[in-house]
């Protein structure tokens, strides 16, 4: 199912907000997190945010979504501050595997493209 403009529109706002919150925290370890993708619900009660997840060991992003989690309350009032809006989603953070998937598979049709010239060969 397509997804309104205009949930689109507030998930992209969402994002640069979260984004510019996360940079002014004074944890350096979570201030350093980017944000891929912020995913809203329906009734934008609820919204996913996807966090890059290179660079972080498993502990280090069992670390970095334990400051997340510790700081929504913080960022859920600057982003009602900042956007005027009279709610804010709650916020849950997780880390986005997509992109680890996407490099897997790459490797992968390499591999069959490698293999497959080395038996034309």
């Amino acid at each position: 199912m397509e997804k309104s403009i205009h949930l689109q529109r507030t998930q992209s706002v969402l994002k640069e907000m979260l984004q510019e919150a996360i940079s002014g925290l004074s944890d350096t370890r979570v201030n350093s997190a980017s944000v891929v993708e912020v995913v809203c619900s329906r009734g934008k009660y609820n919204a996913d945010v996807f966090i890059h997840p290179d660079f972080y060991s498993p502990e280090e992003k069992k670390q970095v979504l334990k400051g997340l989690k510790k700081a929504e309350g913080v960022l859920r009032e600057y982003i009602l501050s900042v956007s005027g809006w009279y709610k804010c989603p709650k916020l849950n953070f997780c880390f986005d595997e997509t992109l680890q998937k996407t490099k897997n598979l790459d490797e992968i049709f390499n591999q069959i493209a490698k293999e497959k010239e080395g038996k034309n060969a």
